[in-house]
């Protein structure tokens, strides 16, 4: 997939029929592999949605990023690499006119919600995994996409930090505690309950009301 000067690599999922599409942002030292991203976006597919799992940085940025960590936290570079996979999809026949939502988990939750700042005719929902969507600053004022926080009930200092950045967000936006759960979804149950979440909020948000309703009798 193009962003402006590099190629990033990515994974598209297109069930039949597709509902509606949605970019997954991840977070900092992790990509399109990530285990609990992919089980998110399994449910996704399921429920009738196309998933769009990249990589943010490239393999030459990753490499450098391992001994330096600077770039996983520059969240305006990566939200400007959401805006070039939204625009690129916009550019898909199979794709162009479908719904689309981002799913951002750690610092790919602020560069979803820059992106939705970004391009509010076009991203119609948000959802962050135990994300930092304080790090998007100035932008949460401009999301005009319906948001959901999701953060793991021991995760105190990110709830915290969740909660400043819900303040900020002007537009309709929801946070759930899952209890029991740390930063990473790791315990019984906890991951299928974030997968869960975001199927609904995305099937609801961008859908509608009886989006649920559509896309399980697809």
């Amino acid at each position: 997939m193009p962003a402006r000067d590099v190629t990033l690599a990515g994974t598209l999922t297109v069930p039949t029929p597709a509902e509606a599409v949605v970019v997954f942002a991840h977070g900092s030292g992790s990509g399109r592999f990530s285990p609990r991203n992919r089980a998110v976006a399994d449910a996704l597919v399921d429920a009738s949605l196309a998933t769009l799992l990249i990589d943010l940085l490239t393999e030459e940025e990753e490499a450098e990023d391992v001994g330096t960590a600077h770039m996983r936290f520059d969240v305006a570079l990566l939200g400007d690499r959401v805006v070039s996979a939204v625009d690129w999809i916009s550019t898909e026949a199979d794709l162009a006119d479908l719904p689309l939502g981002c799913f951002g988990a750690s610092t790919g939750a602020a560069a979803a919600l820059i992106g939705a700042a970004a391009r509010p005719g076009r991203i119609g929902a948000v959802v962050s995994r135990g994300g930092r969507p304080d790090l998007a600053g100035d932008a949460l004022q401009r999301v005009q996409a319906l948001t959901l926080l999701i953060v793991g009930g021991r995760d105190t200092e990110v709830i915290r930090l969740n909660q400043q950045a819900q303040a900020l967000l002007g537009i309709e936006s929801d946070l759930v505690i899952v209890p029991g759960a740390g930063h990473l979804f790791e315990e019984p149950g906890a991951l299928e309950r974030v997968a869960a979440l975001a199927r609904d909020w995305f099937l609801r948000c961008l859908l509608g009301p009886g989006g649920s309703d559509q896309a399980f009798a697809s």
